[in-house]
């Protein structure tokens, strides 16, 4: 009875489709679960229900995670549930205590060989045995092919053709890379380490190999769950078939619109495949959405709703069960340095309303973006942490780069331009202006040394102002002295210890993690999607990394782009995944308009002919009628004047009432707050609130800027307002 009633307990507060994970029969699972599903409630509840009703037993049930977060956490849901015995591990912990234990028995009484934290240094040694200085960077792209080669099962003489089907970016010929391969290879057993892809192989072989150990293993485990299983590789995959020895009681949990590791050799294809492959299998979609707003929602559908291609055909519509929150906003600034600025002045606002530093995050495609939010937030003194990487200032390549800048000083004429002396410094260090190299690693290297390049630019575009007396100035031509001060002053700001404050992280590091406020900023064309997706499944990736980036926000989100990198640089694209945007390179606030049609067409000639119109507050474009009167986005603090709005709102009733005509035939509500908070004094400030036009101006000009200068509507009086019309 009492069991009874703790496995209705584990059923209690689910919804109908978490119900039908939980009591599926056993056999094949696959369950489909969009973001902020609950799908880890889910399964936990699907373990602890069969365990509670007897049907198997905790000791018996491998639950396998990506991450040992997620692992510590479902084991913490399962024991305040009161089922013990359960292993939830990720793939390399299980493997890792598997091949520990069975060690003696396979390798003839000799433990296990020693496991390598980092394959780099044996890279680099691999790279020198076969001709190759490879600088750190290098190694770690070098590694990077090794480990997708094995992870995909594929031996360093098939690597060639391997790369070549996968249309793999290398950071050196295919053929030199499988060079590097073979050598890393040898040097390995030389030297009696292994890695953990040998380690994963280690497991299959020990139990494909090996009936006794295959015997013990399956014996005890018998019942599997698989978490986040769109990005299994063939090396994991061929170790959880092992693992069943053609058994199938799993549970596989994934989303494919939430593939973003394909470079590492993860595979959406046996979440898409797997009903195919268990004929018998049960699926469920979980798409009750209960992290984001419907707001928050309705975007990410709108965004993935545009997918193409294979994941495309199990994407799920998420349904969002949140009270309604506000609408995402989208913001176009001139550069980017206004838009860190921006997001740093609404990051203090958040914080100052009481939303805690640790709830909100800024999001961006890449590490080398981070420099613009570290330096904005520091100036508006919000702490910050970054994610998954080291502060820009504190990359091994910066600080290299610092260095040669300062050598520089004694080589480089003073007056050269400090553009010019910047590039030419970086060269001792590698850098050339030329496009990126291939490898990620060797990329990211070069993007964070061009984002110093980019800084001496913009700050050889604004210098210092030196007074000269009381009121003429002089302008000082900026020297490579002056900015190695600068770039030293922006360290020692950014590298203020902090402990809780805003995220900063790339859109992969920030997969699994959610927050209250989230920024997405970058989205423009050549950044997100990168310039470096030339294929349409990596353009569709790109796609799924926003998706991504949205689904992380709980309550409020904001999305902007800079229309140029620097002050007057060339022009650049928004995102081609923002539906909101029409693609004249106008844009709106997400969720007031539509792209498509005729309206469309019409609104988009309309925005090109109408000048732009800049918030006064925080700088970015205006494109929505209402907001472009007011001369601020509607988020923005007001600073309306609030006795000369009373008296227009008074002299406006007056003058409808004189004329017998309705109030907003005069003024509209917002024509009278944009002109109580601009608060024109002369015409031609007067004209540039949208919706007065000359024939307004000719009716009721000189009454408003009568109110505005402090006149009273009783000296106003409609009679003066007819006089003039007349």
């Amino acid at each position: 009875m009492a069991v009874h009633s703790a496995a209705e307990t584990v059923l209690a507060g689910l919804d109908p489709e978490q119900r039908s994970v939980v009591t599926a029969p056993a056999g094949p699972v696959c369950v489909l679960a969009g973001a902020g599903t609950g799908k880890t409630r889910a399964v936990t509840s699907r373990i602890a229900h069969r365990v509670l009703t007897g049907g198997i037993s905790g000791r018996h049930v491998l639950a396998v995670t990506f991450t040992a977060r997620a692992a510590a956490e479902m084991r913490h849901r399962l024991a305040l549930i009161g089922v013990p015995g359960v292993q939830a591990r990720t793939f390399h912990a299980a493997a890792l205590r598997q091949v520990r234990y069975f060690a003696p028995r396979l390798l003839s009484g000799r433990a296990m060989p020693e496991l390598l934290d980092s394959k780099v240094r044996v890279v680099t040694l691999a790279a020198a045995k076969v001709g190759l200085r490879a600088d750190r960077a290098a190694a770690r792209d070098l590694a990077g092919e090794i480990e997708w080669a094995k992870s995909s099962l594929v031996e360093p003489g098939e690597y060639v053709v391997a790369a070549t089907r996968a249309l793999r970016e290398t950071p050196y010929e295919p053929a030199k890379v499988a060079e590097v391969f073979t050598a890393y290879e040898r040097l390995k057993r030389s030297s009696g380490v292994i890695d953990f892809e040998d380690m994963l192989r280690a497991a299959v072989w020990g139990i494909e190999e090996h009936p006794d150990v295959a015997e013990q293993v399956r014996g005890q485990y018998r019942h599997f769950v698989v978490d986040e299983y769109q990005d299994v590789n063939p090396l994991q995959q061929r170790l959880l078939d092992a693992w069943l020895g053609g058994r199938d009681d799993v549970t596989v949990v994934g989303d494919a619109s939430q593939t973003i590791y394909s470079f590492t050799g993860a595979t959406s294809a046996y979440l898409i495949d797997f009903p195919r492959r268990h004929r018998a299998a049960t699926v469920v979609r979980l798409v009750r959405d209960y992290r984001s707003t419907p707001q928050v929602v309705g975007l990410a559908n709108a965004v993935i709703g545009q997918a193409r291609g294979t994941e495309a055909r199990l994407r799920l519509e998420l349904h969002g069960q949140r009270p309604p929150g506000p609408e995402p906003e989208l913001r176009i600034f001139t550069d980017e340095p206004a838009e860190a600025s921006a997001v740093a002045a609404r990051c203090r606002v958040l914080v100052d309303g009481g939303t805690p530093a640790k709830e909100i995050a800024v999001l961006f495609r890449t590490n080398a973006q981070s420099e613009a939010y570290e330096k904005a937030l520091t100036e508006v003194g919000v702490p910050y942490v970054v994610q998954g990487a080291e502060r820009f200032f504190e990359r091994a390549e910066v600080r290299q780069a610092m260095v040669a800048l300062r050598a520089a000083t004694r080589s480089i004429p003073g007056e050269t331009p400090l553009p010019i002396a910047v590039r030419e410094a970086l060269t001792a260090v590698g850098w050339t202006p030329d496009t990126a190299p291939p490898g990620g690693a060797a990329r990211e290297r070069w993007e964070a040394l061009a984002a110093l390049v980019q800084l001496a630019e913009e700050y050889a575009a604004t210098p210092e102002v030196l007074p000269i007396g009381e009121a003429a100035t002089v302008e000082r031509q900026a020297s490579l002295a002056d900015f190695n001060d600068e770039l030293a002053r922006r360290a020692a700001q950014q590298h203020v210890p902090t402990v809780d404050g805003v995220t900063l992280a790339s859109l992969h590091s920030a997969k699994g993690l959610e927050w209250d406020a989230v920024f997405l900023v970058g989205l423009s064309e050549g950044t997100l999607p990168t310039s470096y997706a030339r294929t349409p499944e990596q353009v569709e990736e790109e796609r799924r990394l926003l998706y991504v980036g949205i689904t992380r926000a709980r309550q409020w989100l904001w999305l902007s782009y800079a229309s140029a990198r620097s002050p007057g640089g060339r022009a650049r694209r928004p995102s081609r995944f923002l539906p909101q945007l029409d693609r004249s390179g106008g844009g709106e606030r997400a969720g007031t308009g539509r792209s498509g049609g005729a309206g469309a067409a019409k609104r988009a000639v309309e925005r090109r002919r109408a000048p732009v119109v800049s918030c006064r507050i925080c700088g970015a474009t205006l494109v929505a009628g209402a907001d472009r009167k007011l001369g601020r986005c509607p988020t923005c603090p007001s600073d309306i004047d609030e006795q000369l709005y009373e008296r227009l709102c008074d002299w406006r009733a007056r003058v409808a009432g004189a004329q017998r005509v309705p109030a907003y035939v005069v003024f509209t509500d917002a024509t009278l707050v944009a002109l109580a908070e601009r608060r024109p004094g002369r015409v031609e400030e007067l004209i540039a609130i949208a919706g007065i036009g000359p024939r307004k101006l000719g009716l009721y000009g000189e009454a408003v800027l009568a109110l505005v200068a402090g006149a009273t509507v009783d000296e106003i009086g409609p009679e003066k307002t007819l006089e003039i019309s007349s």
